[in-house]
């Protein structure tokens, strides 16, 4: 049974979530506070988080850096708050997706199933060296990618850009981190290098470069691979 721990202090959403998830067979959990939700985190070692920011004791951002100090469980932000600097915040301390309250349970339930796929997938390893979709592969080993039979020419920054994402496939990462890991944290506001380069990726790789199907742009946000 997946267990799912809600963090959240309005009542009657905890009791629609609750209700909800145990109508599909999973166990939950609740906390409507950053406290309880830490030491509830700890004793039942939930398979998913969902948490509120807006705690009565201390901001989610510090619940998700506590979190992160121990477990890798995915967090996934409900919020009011549509501000792009609080989600990047929040995506920045650790949470794996950001919803908008309000948001549809159905659109929650289908992240909330993707968030814990994606920690069932193994990992890349030093063995795992190809990514293979139906238009290209990706030789993490040889540092190249291949399309058509073809080797495609990647300079090094697209390459380190691509790298990075195909090593967290269905991951959303940050411009920040991007940007901190690519150019430098000098540059972690340059995000015209981003589109410039993420542009030049998607016209080598991707077979519709103006509909991309594996190199996705979450606006205002970041950037995700999915495989």
């Amino acid at each position: 049974m997946t267990r799912v721990l809600v963090v959240e202090d309005d009542p009657q959403l905890v009791r629609a979530l609750v209700i909800n998830m145990q109508a599909r067979q999973y166990g939950v959990d609740a906390a409507s506070d950053g406290a309880t939700a830490l030491r509830l985190a700890a004793a039942r070692q939930p398979d998913v988080v969902l948490l509120d920011l807006g705690l009565p004791d201390m901001d989610g951002t510090d619940v998700i850096k506590a979190l992160r100090g121990w477990t890798k469980v995915p967090i996934l932000v409900l919020s009011a708050r549509r501000a792009s600097d609080e989600k990047v915040a929040a995506l920045d301390a650790g949470a794996d997706d950001y919803i908008t309250k309000p948001f549809s349970m159905d659109e929650l339930l289908a992240r909330m199933r993707a968030a814990v796929r994606r920690t069932e997938t193994v990992p890349l390893t030093p063995e795992t060296t190809l990514v293979t979709t139906e238009d290209f592969t990706i030789d993490l080993l040889a540092k190249k990618a291949i399309r058509a039979g073809r080797d495609v020419r990647l300079t090094p920054t697209e390459w380190h850009l691509l790298e990075i994402l195909v090593c967290h496939p269905g991951r959303l990462i940050t411009q920040k981190h991007l940007l901190q890991e690519v150019w430098g944290a000098s540059q972690s506001n340059k995000t015209n290098y981003l589109r410039v380069y993420m542009a030049q990726l998607r016209r080598k790789l991707e077979a519709d470069p103006a509909h991309p199907r594996y190199l996705i742009t979450e606006p205002g946000m970041g950037y995700r691979f999915e495989s």
